[in-house]
């Protein structure tokens, strides 16, 4: 078992594309985060501010999203990566979930985004936000937004994992 899991969560298959590649650069293991209740194209349109993704992402910081009960289990892990698309310029509210569910302590965490537009300084903050809720005593490593296979291997290389 690597020391190393890469967890994500992608609605449209571009996060999962870019999850596969973090993991296979580092010989890390891989696991998808689930919603509960699944996203459909209609839940997705960001063009309507009636739909379930843009009403979830607008709820203040403490807003979350259910996930199933079905992450592995961290203990035998040091690094832990999680990928995610960038909604809104922030996490999917799911991610914040799943951080809460995580035993972080000890751990190395560091987290990336998939946008064609967006960075990763709010993504940070939010994440940075999340881990503070949370008390956890980790690593926090700086994020990037993964939109091209150079700005993927260059982010591999600059973490700083155990």
């Amino acid at each position: 078992m690597s020391n190393t899991i890469v967890l994500y969560y992608s609605a449209t298959g571009t996060t999962k594309k870019a999850a596969e590649q973090v993991a296979k650069q580092l010989g890390a293991d891989l696991a998808e985060i689930h919603p509960v209740k699944p996203y459909t194209a209609t839940d997705l349109n960001w063009h309507d501010e009636t739909t379930r993704a843009t009403v979830e992402q607008k709820q203040e910081h403490d807003g979350r999203v259910p996930i199933k009960d079905d992450l592995p289990d961290l203990s035998g892990y040091d690094n832990v990566i999680i990928g995610h698309p960038i909604w809104w310029g922030i996490p999917p509210r799911l991610i914040a979930a799943t951080i809460d569910q995580l035993d972080l302590n000890g751990k190395v965490l560091a987290t990336f985004g998939t946008s064609s537009s967006t960075g990763y300084d709010r993504a940070q903050s939010n994440i940075a936000r999340t881990v503070k809720e949370n008390g956890y005593q980790l690593d926090l490593q700086q994020g990037d937004v993964l939109n091209s296979p150079a700005k993927l291997s260059a982010w591999v290389s600059s973490l700083q994992l155990k």
